[in-house]
């Protein structure tokens, strides 16, 4: 139970004012009503003798409470008027007061001596005054049920949420190079994805009554391999073969002449990617002489008005360099994804593809190939437009044209990526899964 707070009197003088002093207040005592004997109701008056505020045992704690709070427990005397009472008086506070329309609630202190004082606890977060008046509290937040079940859920069924990939930026590098003109590369890029379908061969084989795929498979290995002699950038090798799959699509040739065809569209793809293009006896000789320069630069013509000078195409090659960049190669990997390319020229399969899907597809295998993970990242989709789904057919088939290129009556291909100046990418082994895929 709390007891009322005490207060002591205060003793000053001599013994007679002490004694009169204790005979005005027997003298008062017997006077004054009943209820006013058990403390509830104490009047002060001050100097003036005007009336302040009773103190009642709620008030009285309070006061107790800031004298202690404050650091001043010194008891000063009784305001006149008041016998055998003191106040204590508190020291004023520091901090400035709550506004009188919205006052603190008031706390009650129990003072009992089997009861200990607990210490009040530091809030966790400092609050503006405005807030601590209206007795603000910030909860924290609690997830839901259903929150916490969709979470489960979906940890269950490998649909967790994972932190999405960054896309690179592939030409922040280039940034000072004036050539790779980093403003329009993608523009370029959009236009090349746009304009290939317009430069791109259809099923011709059916049209040509001399010619068949064996036939051109054997073409474009010689086409490669006199590249290789006269070392020519890969540009001119890729424009070659684009050039001669667009004269098949739109005329027939007979067998005799399909070498000349391929010898015509080499010098024309030369003279527009080469500084130093092979003169015509150049390609004369390596024929073993069986076209002469008339029937070449004839050739070369009838090419150039059948296919209307167009030769600015985008190649396999364009979008290749592209999308090695995009995948942050090494030389290993740079070569393994040329040697699936030039597989795919070989193959007449190849051309049902569009050429950014088969420089995609390139990347793709090579990727699965030497373990990369993931085989195919947020920037090479961003940059090539293509999802990994969309690439399984194609790349499919270069898993399958890579498992039998050692066996293959063809071996230019094989051999020139099996020395070690190009990694011996050609030695790999292919990804198993893709041939799994392509068997089933």
């Amino acid at each position: 139970m709390a007891s009322r707070v005490v207060l002591p009197q205060n003793v000053e003088g001599n013994n007679n004012g002490g004694i009169k002093q204790k005979n005005a207040a027997e003298g008062q005592g017997r006077n004054r009503k009943a209820l006013n004997d058990i403390g509830n109701l104490v009047t002060i008056r001050d100097v003036e003798g005007k009336l302040q505020r009773p103190i009642t045992r709620s008030f009285g704690a309070k006061l107790l409470a800031n004298a202690q709070a404050g650091g001043d427990n010194k008891i000063k005397k009784a305001a006149p008027g008041v016998a055998g009472k003191a106040v204590v008086v508190p020291k004023p506070p520091t901090k400035r007061a709550v506004p009188a329309t919205k006052p603190k609630p008031v706390e009650v202190i129990e003072i009992s001596p089997d009861t200990e004082e607990k210490e009040q606890e530091k809030p966790e977060k400092l609050v503006t005054q405005n807030e601590r008046s209206v007795g603000y509290r910030k909860k924290k937040k609690v997830p839901s049920m259903t929150a916490v079940l969709t979470a489960r859920s979906k940890a269950a069924c490998g649909l967790t949420n994972k932190p999405k990939e960054q896309v690179v930026d592939i030409d922040a590098c280039d940034v000072d190079n004036e050539l790779a003109v980093v403003e329009y590369v993608e523009d370029i890029y959009t236009f090349y994805k746009i304009a290939e379908n317009e430069s791109r061969p259809c099923d011709y084989m059916n049209s040509q009554p001399e010619i068949n795929e064996k036939m051109r498979a054997i073409l474009v290995d010689w086409l490669i391999e006199v590249h290789n002699r006269f070392e020519l950038m890969p540009e001119t090798l890729y424009l070659t073969i684009n050039l001669v799959d667009r004269f098949l699509s739109s005329k027939s040739v007979p067998r005799r002449e399909l070498q000349l065809l391929g010898i015509g569209a080499m010098l024309i793809a030369c003279k527009y990617e080469e500084i130093w293009a092979p003169e015509v006896n150049d390609f004369v000789s390596i024929s073993e002489r069986a076209y002469s320069n008339e029937q070449i630069l004839k050739m070369e013509k009838a090419i150039l008005g059948q296919l209307e000078w167009y030769i600015t195409v985008p190649t396999p090659y364009v979008f290749l360099s592209r999308y090695i960049k995009a995948s942050i190669p090494d030389d290993e990997m740079e070569n393994l994804v040329y040697f699936l390319s030039e597989l795919a020229l070989m193959h007449y399969g190849s051309i049902s593809f569009c050429p950014s899907m088969v420089a995609a597809s390139a990347v793709y295998v090579a990727r699965l190939t030497l373990f990369k993970t993931p085989g195919w990242t947020d920037t090479l989709r961003t940059h090539t437009g293509f999802s990994e789904s969309q690439l399984m057919e194609c790349a499919k088939m270069l898993a399958n044209l890579h498992s039998v290129a050692p066996g293959h009556k063809l071996q230019t291909v094989y051999k020139k990526y099996s020395k070690p100046e190009k990694c011996a990418a050609a030695l790999c082994s292919p990804p198993m899964s893709l041939l799994v895929l392509s068997s089933s």
